[in-house]
C-alpha cells in the first residue's frame, strides 16, 4: 500500500529483524496490500511497522560537495523500517523530518553515511520537499586501520586541553585534517581559517591523526604566547608542580622555548623543589666545559665563600658575581657554571642555567646543595 512513499507490513519479526538489512522486500506479501485491508488489520490490533517504498527499477542520483554526483542501483536499496511496532520513528526517518522542520540546508556529516543519502532523498521527494545540500566527510583514523574512538580510548578534545595543550592549537590543527589550504600554511588563527576555509580543499581520503604532528603545532603557539599569557596558562602546572612562588618572569624565560605541552612542566622542573642527592658524581665531568671532579672540586670551593658573602641574593648580582669570578681566574664561564649547575640541580640537562636555577632556588637552599656537591667530590 503506498501511502506517501510508505507502507503497513504487518509481520510477528522483533524490531531487530525488521530493521535488518536482510529484509527481502519482493517476498514482502505487504508491499502491494490495499490501503482498506491494512486499515482494517491496523484497528483489529494485528501489530504492524511502517516500512519506506523504494522503487524496484531505476536508480537514484545526488550530488555530494567533496564526492560529487553518486548513483545507486535502487534494486540495492533496502525498505528501511520508518515507523516501529511501538509507534516511534527510527532515526533513518525522525532526521528527515527534523532537519526540514529546522530548516536545514547543508548536511554535514562522515562519509560512512553516503549509502544512507539515497533513501533520505527519497523521502524528501516523497514529501515534496526541498533537498538538503550533502557534504560527507571522510573519518579522522588513528592509524591505516582504525578510526579514533573515544570507546576504543582514544583522546577527546577535552583530554587534550586537560594535557595542556592550548584551544587554539587543537582548533587548527584539526581543522587541517582532510582539508588542505592550497598552500603550505599550517598556522592559522581561527579568523584566518574562516577566511580561507572552502569545501573544495576537503580530501575524499581519511586523515590520520598524528599526536606528534599536533604536539609540534602546540609548541609553535606556546612559543608566540606573551609572557603574561604564557604564565597564565603555566600557573596550574607550576602549582602542581610546587613552584608558583617562584620568579615567574625567570620561569616563562627558561621554559616557554622548551615547554611543547604544558603537562611537561612538572617532570621539567622537579629539581626546583627536590634534589636527587644521589645522583651521580660522574655528572661534574664534561669535556665540552673542560671539567672533571677534580676541576669541579676546586670551582665549588670558591663559589661557595663568595656567594655566602654577597650581600643580597639576586639575578644581576649572582651573574656579576660568577661570570666575575671565572675572569679572575681564567676560566671559561662554562667550566665555572657546569659544576655549580651540576650541584644545583643533579642534573645534566635542565631548563635554565646556574645563575637562573640560583635565583629560583634562593640563598639557603643554592648554599645547601653546592656544600652537598662538594661533599660528593671529596
Amino acid at each position: 500500500m503506498e501511502k506517501g512513499g510508505a507502507y503497513y507490513c504487518f509481520c510477528e519479526k522483533t524490531e531487530s529483524e525488521e530493521d535488518s538489512g536482510d529484509f527481502d522486500r519482493a517476498a514482502d506479501p505487504c508491499r502491494d496490500l490495499p490501503l482498506e485491508e491494512a486499515e482494517r488489520r491496523v484497528a483489529a490490533g494485528e501489530p504492524y511497522v511502517i516500512r519506506q517504498r523504494i522503487p524496484a527499477e531505476g536508480v537514484t542520483t545526488f550530488h555530494d560537495a567533496i564526492f560529487g554526483d553518486i548513483t545507486v542501483e535502487n534494486s540495492t536499496l533496502d525498505d528501511q523500517v520508518l515507523m516501529k511496532r511501538d509507534g516511534l520513528p527510527t532515526y533513518n526517518f525522525a532526521n528527515v523530518i527534523d532537519d526540514h522542520l529546522m530548516g536545514i540546508t547543508h548536511v554535514v556529516r562522515g562519509s560512512e553515511d553516503l549509502s544512507s543519502a539515497p533513501k533520505y532523498n527519497l523521502l524528501y521527494e516523497a514529501f515534496g520537499w526541498e533537498i538538503p545540500h550533502y557534504i560527507h566527510m571522510t573519518p579522522i583514523m588513528r592509524d591505516a586501520q582504525h578510526k579514533l574512538s573515544k570507546r576504543d580510548g582514544d583522546a577527546s578534545y577535552a583530554d587534550f586541553v586537560d594535557k595542556g595543550y592550548l584551544k587554539e592549537a587543537l582548533v587548527n590543527y584539526v581543522a587541517l585534517l582532510g582539508w588542505n589550504p592550497g598552500d603550505d600554511r599550517e598556522i592559522f588563527s581561527l579568523s584566518e581559517l574562516c577566511e580561507a576555509f572552502d569545501v573544495s580543499g576537503m580530501s575524499k581520503s581519511p586523515a590520520i591523526f598524528d599526536p606528534e604532528k599536533l604536539t609540534w603545532m602546540n609548541a609553535q603557539y606556546i612559543m608566540a604566547l606573551s609572557k603574561e599569557e604564557f604564565t597564565r596558562h603555566a600557573m596550574p602546572w607550576y602549582e602542581k608542580a610546587g613552584i608558583a612562588h617562584m620568579d615567574t618572569d625567570i620561569l616563562c624565560r627558561i621554559l616557554q622555548q622548551r615547554v611543547r605541552v604544558f603537562n611537561e612542566i612538572p617532570d621539567m622542573v622537579d629539581f626546583l623543589t627536590k634534589l636527587d642527592d644521589g645522583y651521580d658524581a660522574a655528572l661534574f665531568t664534561n669535556k665540552k666545559s673542560k671539567t672533571d671532579s677534580a676541576v669541579s672540586k676546586e670551582v665549588l670551593e670558591m663559589v661557595i665563600p663568595a656567594l655566602e658573602a654577597l650581600p643580597d641574593w639576586n639575578e644581576e648580582l649572582l651573574h656579576d658575581t660568577l661570570i666575575g669570578m671565572a675572569a679572575e681566574k681564567g676560566m671559561k664561564n662554562g667550566t665555572l657554571l657546569w659544576p655549580v649547575r651540576i650541584a644545583m640541580a643533579g642534573k645534566a640537562v635542565t631548563p635554565g642555567g646556574a645563575i637562573e636555577i640560583g635565583v629560583l632556588l634562593g640563598r639557603k637552599e643554592t648554599l645547601r646543595r653546592l656544600k652537598l656537591g662538594l661533599e660528593k667530590l671529596q
